[in-house]
């Protein structure tokens, strides 16, 4: 039997295209448990194949211990170089068996640079071809799907490809050589502790460190406002806010003469009063950050979360494909046809029938574009999502029903009001006509503010008038969001692995939050290698090789002459960094005591009050105890899973410290003393009593014991380890 091979990224979009392209239905088969599909499409035979994400990665040519710096790399299988990736090695295997006798090759994993790295890969290293037809996509929708298939490309997009290529082998040079020399430093002084840097994960950190210090360097400046409250002697009692013109005073003695002029007033004069109508466009397309960030600011859904959401929704073929940078809807993606399909849907029928109704129909398209996908859109179809999926799902249908309409008539209005010569102002803002906000709803997010009607030369009443002393505020964290919108800004990382360089400073323990916050590890990093390399975590070296590899996808540069530039660029910093490599080491071991000190220092012992409770290791797992020991000895229980950090708050209960467990992606925080009353409602009596109920192991018979751990108080099989059968207290 002839056929062609079609290789997908992943088992499910396999699933996918198999049943779009099949005039009838797919016949599924599977070699060691990989699944693979036959299919008839028109007069040719198809079988339709799958990775599972990238099977191959970049990695070092010949072991030669940890040394730096070393550029000589080959692609090898990942399930070689990482346990975690073991199960990948099968698909190998699987592809190669159906790429024996195939008589072409088309390569249908996603449009962008990783999607071609991964189909290269399985072309060159698998198959051992040199090149393969391309279908371009970005939905898995049948008609698309089709229509891909019959137009495909004669060969594999060679911009994306080595663009892709160079920026794995770029990002492994600097990952593997910074994270070595950073940890030999430490060892060249007598300890070993595994420091990660990366081209992008440096300058990202910086970023937040940066931060970090103009908040600890600010110092606050007093000011003085006053505030006037008011109302119109209408009997609708509806009070209004009226602020001294100066706003901010800087000059206590110039606020409190004001102050002493009007602060026995009870009358005040409209002076002036304006109204002013504005339009407010209907909101752009979402590309994958600005859908990350308002998923953030909707749902506080974290950016990697938002990303993972949206890929299954795009394999589900209900929206478009995610990982874009465009804000562009083209025609050619049928806005008819998707607005009728969404009309279909109950829950969207009304809104999607006022688009359809209009003459024109045309989206608010913003600047932004990508070559290879557009904004991200809904498909028309409809699975059965939920939960956090069916929120993404609806943000995304009702932006881009929002795209559509028209923009939203505001209206502001200004009053002045005379206080004995002083000018007092009030600000409001309403919604004269909705347009777009309708279709957005309930993710439309601005105030309203309605002023009472007044005439100029009115009188009002003066229920009020205080003065208030404040402080001016230090810069704000980033959030998880705005540090992707940050990022994006500073042209550092791609729209891809913004959030997933984010989260691995998380995982590294350089930064906490949210909001984040550095680490004393975190910002004593990014000073030694200020002092020492700084060119390596300089972010305008990072947004030189982004803008190379662009044009190494544009086909305007060679990846050799990017790389060559490369590895001079690293020599040298690394050897600077050689050259002061115990001065760093001492440094970086300093601060990574000082930083395990912090985070494992929870506050004062309620025992001895001399002491502080740390969290500490022993042959039995992670406990807390005081540092005042032998003098003192008191200990705490803590679990033996779950990330663990200090918590800024005190037990209302009992005094002790609070902390805060990780565990998956939910956070508890607990008190650390596990008989605290605030874990239990029972009264001492009824404690008692349970210490002394007989209770039967429920899988091993045994006898259960009354336990107590940060938790609260429950029943515990008196087997355990053997055993770890656990009951709670009702």
């Amino acid at each position: 039997m002839s056929y062609e091979l079609i290789i997908c990224e992943k088992p499910n979009a396999a699933n996918k295209i198999a049943a779009a392209l099949a005039d009838g239905k797919p016949i599924k088969e599977n070699i060691k448990g990989v699944p693979y599909y036959k299919v008839t499409h028109g007069n040719k035979d198809l079988i339709v194949g799958c990775a599972v994400g990238h099977l191959y990665t970049v990695t070092e040519k010949e072991k030669k211990g940890w040394t730096y710096p070393v550029f000589e790399t080959k692609w090898e299988q990942t399930s070689k170089t990482n346990k975690r990736a073991a199960y990948s090695s099968k698909y190998v295997t699987a592809l190669k068996k159906l790429a024996k006798d195939a008589t072409g090759l088309v390569v249908a994993t996603d449009y962008d640079i990783e999607g071609e790295v991964i189909g290269w890969n399985v072309v060159k290293h698998i198959c051992k071809k040199k090149d393969a037809r391309r279908m371009k996509f970005s939905t898995l929708t049948k008609d698309e799907l089709r229509q891909s298939y019959d137009n495909a490309a004669p060969t594999l997009n060679w911009g994306q490809a080595n663009a892709g290529v160079t920026r794995h082998e770029l990002d492994w040079y600097y990952g593997i050589n910074m994270s070595r020399a950073l940890s030999l430093a430490i060892k060249s002084v007598g300890s070993f502790k595994v420091l990660s840097s990366g081209r992008v994960q440096g300058p990202a950190l910086k970023t937040i460190v940066d931060r970090e210090r103009e908040i600890k360097a600010f110092k606050p400046e007093p000011f003085w406002q006053i505030l006037a409250i008011w109302n119109k002697d209408d009997g609708k009692k509806v009070v209004v806010e009226a602020w001294h013109k100066e706003d901010k005073f800087w000059d206590e003695e110039k606020a409190n003469k004001a102050m002493e002029k009007v602060k026995a007033e009870k009358k005040a004069k409209v002076k002036d009063l304006q109204k002013k109508q504005f339009k407010q466009q209907p909101p752009f397309p979402f590309d994958l950050t600005t859908l990350q960030i308002e998923s953030y600011r909707c749902f506080k859904i974290q950016p990697k979360e938002t990303l993972d959401i949206a890929q299954t929704l795009y394999l589900a073929g209900i929206i478009s494909y995610p990982r874009t940078s465009s804000q562009q809807y083209p025609p050619s993606i049928g806005y008819k046809k998707i607005l009728s399909k969404i009309a279909n849907n109950n829950s969207y029928t009304k809104k999607a029938n006022l688009i359809l109704a209009r003459s024109v129909i045309k989206p608010n398209d913003g600047k932004k574009t990508d070559p290879a996908h557009p904004a991200i859109y809904p498909t028309g179809n409809f699975s059965g999502v939920e939960g956090r999926e069916q929120k993404v799902f609806d943000l995304i249908v009702k932006r881009f029903l929002a795209t559509f309409a028209d923009p939203a008539t505001r209206e502001s209005a200004t009053i002045k009001l005379d206080i004995k010569e002083e000018i007092f102002v009030s600000k409001g803002v309403r919604t004269v006509e909705k347009g777009w906000h309708e279709l957005y709803e309930p993710y439309v997010k601005l105030e309203e503010q309605t002023l009472p009607g007044v005439e100029k030369g009115e009188e009002v009443n003066i229920n009020s008038i205080e003065q208030l002393k404040k402080e001016t505020s230090p810069p704000k964290r980033y959030t998880p969001a705005s540090i992707i919108k940050e990022l994006e800004k500073r042209g550092l990382g791609t729209k891809s692995t913004r959030a997933a360089i984010v989260d691995t400073l998380f995982q590294r323990g350089y930064v906490i939050g949210p909001p984040i916050e550095a680490t004393e590890l975190g910002i004593h990093t990014i000073g030694t290698l200020e002092k020492y390399c700084d060119s390596i975590i300089d972010e305008k070296l990072t947004k030189h090789f982004e803008e190379e590899m662009d044009q190494i996808r544009d086909g305007k540069k060679k990846s050799e002459d990017v790389l060559t530039e490369a590895k001079k660029v690293l020599s040298k910093i690394l050897k600077k960094f050689k050259d002061k490599e115990k001065d760093i080491g001492n440094e970086l071991l300093t601060s990574y005591r000082e930083a395990e000190s912090i985070a494992n220092t929870l506050g004062k012992c309620l025992k001895c009050s001399e002491g502080n409770l740390t969290i500490r290791k022993g042959k039995f797992g992670r406990f807390i105890a005081c540092n005042a020991y032998p003098d003192c000895k008191t200990t705490f229980k803590l679990p033996p899973t779950g990330k663990i950090v200090p918590s800024d708050k005190i037990c209302e209960e009992c005094k002790h410290p609070m902390i805060k467990i990780g565990t998956g992606k939910k956070t508890r925080e607990v008190c650390i003393d596990p008989g605290c009353k605030s874990k239990t409602d029972k009264t001492e009596k009824e404690m008692e009593a349970l210490e002394k109920e007989e209770k039967e192991c429920p899988k091993c018979g045994k006898p259960m014991i009354l336990r107590k751990s940060v938790y609260g108080t429950f029943f515990g099989c008196s087997a355990y380890p053997k055993c770890k059968t656990t009951v709670k207290i009702e």
